[in-house]
């Protein structure tokens, strides 16, 4: 696919792998466009329709975009209640309608593991666009929800997980990323992704790599989900993690300094619906802190970036 010819107005294609593609359509507006899909991790059918609804348009907003539209993506057994993919699509509606946008059709096959997600249609100034590859020396890395979602949802799938830690998880996965993306465009950043499969620690590797940066986290001040650490302590293990830790863990890509397992894995677990990982320049920290408390957003300052090899350290 690489080998197609590219557009002048396609600003951000698989040329420059980021969140979502952008299309450049007049001097001041691009269409960002972007698709995720992925089977239910929670068993209420509203909630994981608006889990699915918030973790695609999430990509929209690691752009620096909004929300116009969007298309349901469902994949449903033969068998399997309508009404319950009718709730799915409820909370899906409801998320979207949250995000400014509205769900426009979409298209639904026989499938026996249900999937539901969203193709997202957003916009951006060309202008002020978030990018993986815009980290520089010197910038703070801040992260803007607390991670956990993949230990604690596999938990729950093993039927380990207390009501009130996966109400926690729930309510963070439905959380949209939007307010966090306005204060980054409004405190003038250019370097953001959000934390999703790869985990903490593989996209903030991708950021390292595209930016030709090295990154630094300090894995006790990254901010963890109620009941993340124990079900990692317990030693739960899931197919997505020892994807990231097979890949990730090499000490190449990432290196991890006198860090715990339990931190080890928590920092690979890989989210559904994260938070935004976001680049600060000094110049502009104060912007920032001020932007996010006006808009409610609560960022955690969890490492920094530096000059030197495309790489990921992690301290304790």
């Amino acid at each position: 696919m690489r080998d197609q010819k590219t557009p002048a107005d396609l600003l951000v294609g698989l040329d420059a792998a980021d969140d979502a593609a952008v299309y450049l359509v007049g001097r001041d507006t691009a269409i960002v466009e972007t698709l995720d899909f992925f089977p239910p991790i929670v068993d209420d059918a509203y909630a994981s329709g608006a889990i699915g609804a918030a973790n695609a348009m999430s990509d929209v907003y690691a752009m620096g975009g909004e929300v116009l539209f969007a298309l349901n993506i469902a994949a449903w057994p033969e068998d399997a209640p309508l009404a319950q993919l009718e709730r799915v699509f409820k909370g899906a509606i409801d998320k979207v309608a949250e995000a400014g946008g509205v769900i426009a059709g979409g298209h639904t096959v026989i499938d026996r593991e249900p999937k539901y997600g969203l193709a997202v249609t957003g916009r951006v100034h060309p202008e002020r666009m978030l990018l993986k590859s815009r980290l520089r020396a010197g910038d703070a890395l801040w992260l803007t929800k607390p991670i956990g979602t993949g230990v604690l949802t596999t938990a729950h799938k093993n039927g380990q997980l207390d009501a009130a830690d996966l109400a926690s998880a729930i309510a963070s996965m439905v959380t949209l990323n939007r307010a966090a993306a306005q204060a980054a465009v409004d405190a003038e950043l250019h370097a953001a992704t959000d934390v999703t499969c790869f985990g903490l620690v593989g996209h903030a590797y991708e950021m390292a790599e595209q930016s030709s940066v090295g990154v630094r986290i300090r894995a006790s001040l990254v901010p963890l989900l109620p009941g993340a650490r124990r079900q990692a302590e317990a030693g739960i293990s899931f197919g997505g993690l020892e994807r990231n830790r097979s890949y990730f863990d090499d000490g190449a890509r990432v290196r991890f300094d006198d860090v715990d397992n339990t931190l080890r894995t928590l920092v690979l677990d890989p989210q559904t619906s994260g938070g935004l990982l976001v680049g600060v320049p000094s110049a502009h920290a104060d912007a920032w802190q001020r932007a996010c408390a006006t808009r409610g957003v609560h960022p955690v300052r969890i490492g920094e970036v530096i000059a030197g090899n495309a790489d990921v350290r992690v301290v304790p």
